[in-house]
C-alpha cells in the first residue's frame, strides 16, 4: 500500500482524501471482506497525528492520581492498540513497583504491594447491545480499584 501511495504521489499530488482512499482500495482489494482498506490507514493516521496513544497513557496516569483510595477506574477502549495499553497499565500496577527493580535489592515491603485491584475480566458488549449498537462490537471495558 505504501508503494502505491508513493507511486501515485510521484504522478500527481493528493488533493482529496477520496483520492488516497481509492489508491489504497486498488492497491489492496482483498483487505478484509466488506471493509475498505483505507479505513485502517486513516485510523492509523488519526491515531498518530492526534497522539491518541500517548494521551491515553497520560490520561490513565492522571486518572489514577486523581482517584481516592477505594475509588474505581473504569476504562472503555475501542481498538486493540488502546486495549493493550490499558491492560499493560493495569497489569503493572497489580504487580507493584518492585517488579521493575533488580533482584536482591533491599526494598521496603510497600514496594511489593499492588496499587490497584482489577475487578473481574474484560467485559465485552452483550448480544443485545450489539444488536442495538453495532459500533460497540470492538469496545472492551476494564475496571480497577485503587488500593493505595
Amino acid at each position: 500500500m505504501a508503494r502505491a501511495v508513493v507511486l501515485r504521489r510521484e504522478e500527481t499530488p493528493f488533493t482529496r482524501t477520496a483520492d488516497l482512499a481509492e489508491v489504497l482500495k486498488v492497491a489492496n482489494p482483498a483487505w478484509e471482506k466488506g471493509k475498505n482498506p483505507a479505513t485502517r490507514a486513516f485510523q492509523g493516521l488519526r491515531i498518530h497525528v492526534n497522539n491518541e496513544l500517548g494521551d491515553l497513557e497520560a490520561g490513565l496516569d492522571a486518572a489514577l492520581e486523581a482517584l481516592e483510595v477505594g475509588g474505581r477506574l473504569v476504562v472503555i477502549s475501542f481498538h486493540s492498540l488502546e486495549d493493550r495499553i490499558v491492560k499493560l497499565f493495569m497489569r503493572k500496577l497489580v504487580k507493584g513497583e518492585a517488579d521493575n527493580l533488580p533482584r536482591n535489592l533491599p526494598v521496603q515491603h510497600k514496594h511489593f504491594e499492588p496499587k490497584i485491584k482489577v475487578h473481574g475480566k474484560a467485559q465485552f458488549a452483550s448480544e443485545a447491545e450489539l444488536k442495538a449498537n453495532p459500533r460497540s462490537r470492538s469496545a472492551v471495558m476494564r475496571v480497577a480499584e485503587k488500593l493505595r
